[in-house]
């Protein structure tokens, strides 16, 4: 049995995963509904998978961070704890990441062999360029995307899909978290 994979991602409106500016974190709009949820998805038994770029960050922002400040909210913590594949050919374990390994080589071949393996679904939140790859590849099942109520036209940074083949979405679940977060979790097919 193939385990499912899941490429959640955070988005403004007009499809950027980050904004520079004065925007804080969830863009300034989160509430507790959409940390609930985020807690909830995480409480699963599941595979986290990360590229280098995204594990960099996180390690670093961890790193640099508080215990009170909003990236180690609890969602963030249950992330950090649960095991994790980091795709990387830079990278070498340890990692300061708890129940982490870097796996070499083309992320395709890695989370398809992960996807044969696990005995759990798979998620990765980020990883924007390998999620990308690994869509056109065919190997997400699931693309869950969290929309927050902002345009971050002259700040956003990392267009989510800038670059991506063309998809068709089957609309499979969608929720609405603190009256104004969309979240939208989508069966991608690549358009023909």
């Amino acid at each position: 049995m193939t385990a499912t994979y899941t490429f959640d991602v955070f988005s403004s409106l007009d499809g950027y995963g980050a904004a520079g500016g004065t925007w804080s974190g969830y863009w300034g709009r989160q509430g507790p509904e959409l940390l609930e949820r985020r807690l909830a998805l995480y409480d699963e038994e599941q595979r986290m998978v990360f590229g280098a770029n995204t594990y960099r960050a996180f390690a670093r922002m961890l790193a640099s961070s508080t215990e009170t400040s909003e990236v180690r909210d609890p969602w963030v913590t249950r992330m950090r704890s649960l095991p994790a594949t980091v795709v990387s050919r830079t990278l070498r374990d340890p990692l300061d990441w708890p129940e982490a390994s870097v796996v070499s080589g083309d992320a395709v071949d890695v989370v398809a062999r992960l996807k044969q393996d696990s005995g759990v679904p798979l998620r990765s939140h980020g990883s924007l360029s390998m999620n990308r790859a690994l869509m056109e590849a065919g190997l997400v099942d699931r693309v869950q995307v969290t929309i927050f109520p902002v345009i971050t036209g002259r700040t956003g940074m990392e267009p989510v899909f800038g670059g991506a083949a063309d998809f068709d979405l089957e609309l499979i679940e969608h929720r609405t978290l603190d009256g104004h977060i969309q979240e939208l979790t989508y069966r991608p097919t690549v358009h023909d």
